[in-house]
């Protein structure tokens, strides 16, 4: 077998997903194969690279052992429920067992219409497919809980979108592809012998010291909430913005998931969006915690039936559980920040002084990723020419760093240093970049997507023959919004 399938979730009952064989395309050709990630899953490198592998990751041909299905969830899209979304351009092909014995879905994305698809095509622009590739893996190099890239392949035919464009087909690897919507799947259909399956079985797969709890579903709730408030702030020292923070895009495994309308800050606004359908601002920067709170409580809704038989002691313990995310967030985002400007375990004074590192940057229209990134250059050689010129107006920034300066001065400088260097990426996928390597792909060039995969699987080490990907886009090159991939 060249996969190792072992399907836990296509032997949950019917009401969990539809079966169905990715459709296949005309011409497929390999554009990058993760072989780091195969050899992570246990799989012949030198066997899924080659024509036999390359029909699988292209839905062309049946692995060995595969049951192909296509996963039913509900949604808050933007705020509004949907009953019905499903897995409407992605097919699940199973799942591998690693050697650690960590669970995987293998799921291609852009493989065909489903019984989900709606009024789509169930294919995908090659653009999508490069994005996801590209900002899945970086993640994975910055140390974010993050779905994973497995394979990006042309599929040789064209689709409509804003007119023709070139198709592809990704596959995506994850711990699971469950999401809060799953969830709301079966609590909005009032289906609680299978909310209870479903519960089970992910506290089996992802959270199983929540078996021995006294209250196995009230530790699944917090053990969701604990992750998805760590995984925000970790998003948030990067500033990265997930773009369609939808609770059919939060996985209850706490991965990252579902890279469309997604974007590194260039400029630090705390109000940026990218999404180009985000005309209220719902998922800007930094919204990204009450918004994942909004979700959890829509997941603490769904487990209600299960936390206890009394209505009334089940809204207060979800209350309850809900009530420490705040500061589980809070604490990850203090811990991240004032790691980035050098202070282990900062107090709440570390966190005043990040707070108006911030307010120097959004007024200074300075880069964010390069200001975090030279602090440590200024530290190191005590000039504060090294992070002036990243500021519009550098006088308030000049104020802080004597103020910080002075709050380090007792602390050992090479640690400070250190941490920053460990903290702070070099690197990190810019929009303009990703745009650069999506053009050259569609007119057959795949040589910008590779480079930028490569400098970014080393995040935090200065690469001098590739100092151009550091760079801040010029007025010209900045990317004002970006599209989801349906």
């Amino acid at each position: 077998m060249l996969i190792p399938f072992d399907n836990s979730y296509a032997r949950l009952p019917d009401a969990f997903f539809t079966l169905i064989e990715p459709i296949p395309v005309s011409a497929p050709v390999m554009i990058r194969l993760n072989h780091d990630l195969v050899t992570e899953l246990g799989i012949d490198v030198a066997r899924l690279d080659s024509p036999e592998g390359l029909g699988i990751l292209s839905g062309n041909q049946r692995a060995d052992g595969s049951e192909p299905l296509a996963m039913a969830y509900s949604g808050h899209q933007f705020g509004g429920f949907s009953p019905q979304l499903g897995d409407g351009r992605a097919i699940l092909l199973g799942e591998v067992v690693r050697h650690d014995g960590v669970r995987h879905d293998v799921q291609l994305k852009g493989s065909g219409r489903t019984p989900f698809s709606r009024d789509g095509d169930g294919r995908s622009a090659l653009g999508p497919v490069l994005r996801e590739y590209v900002v899945s893996e970086a993640m994975a190099a910055l140390g974010v809980p993050t779905t994973r890239a497995l394979a990006a392949v042309a599929s040789g035919d064209n689709v409509v979108r804003e007119g023709l464009m070139p198709g592809g087909v990704f596959t995506r690897v994850a711990q699971s592809h469950i999401r809060i919507g799953t969830f709301q799947w079966f609590a909005s259909r009032r289906d609680h012998d299978n909310l209870k399956v479903l519960a089970d079985y992910v506290i089996q797969r992802h959270y199983p010291d929540a078996q021995h709890d006294e209250n196995p579903y009230l530790a699944l709730l917090d053990g969701v909430i604990q992750r998805q408030a760590k995984l925000i702030a970790h998003w948030m020292q990067l500033g990265f913005i997930h773009g369609v923070m939808n609770t059919d895009n939060m996985t209850v495994s706490g991965e990252t998931i579902d890279y469309g309308p997604c974007a590194f800050m260039d400029i630090y606004d705390p109000a940026k969006t990218f999404s180009s359908i985000d005309h209220q601002g719902r998922y800007a920067f930094a919204n990204q915690a009450p918004i994942g709170h909004w979700n959890l409580t829509r997941f603490a809704e769904t487990l209600l039936p299960l936390l206890d038989d009394d209505p009334k002691r089940s809204v207060a313990e979800a209350e309850v559980a809900l009530g420490m995310f705040a500061e589980i967030h809070q604490t990850e985002l203090q811990e991240r920040f004032t790691a980035k400007i050098g202070i282990e375990g900062g107090d709440t004074g570390d966190w005043s002084m990040v707070e108006s590192l911030l307010a120097a940057m959004a007024d200074g229209e300075a880069d964010f990723t390069l200001v975090f990134h030279h602090l440590s250059d200024a530290l190191e050689s005590g000039n504060d020419d090294d992070i002036t010129p990243l500021f519009n107006r550098p006088a308030a920034i000049v104020a802080w760093l004597t103020v910080w300066r002075a709050r380090l001065q007792d602390c050992d400088r090479s640690q400070a240093v250190a941490l920053m260097r460990r903290t702070n990426p070099v690197f990190i996928p810019r929009n303009h970049r990703i745009e650069e390597a999506i053009r050259a792909g569609n007119g057959g060039d795949f040589a910008p997507f590779h480079r930028l995969n490569d400098v970014l699987q080393h995040p935090f080490t200065a690469q001098a023959e590739f100092t151009e990907y550091e760079a801040a886009p010029l007025p010209d090159e900045v990317v004002h919004a970006t599209f989801c991939g349906t």
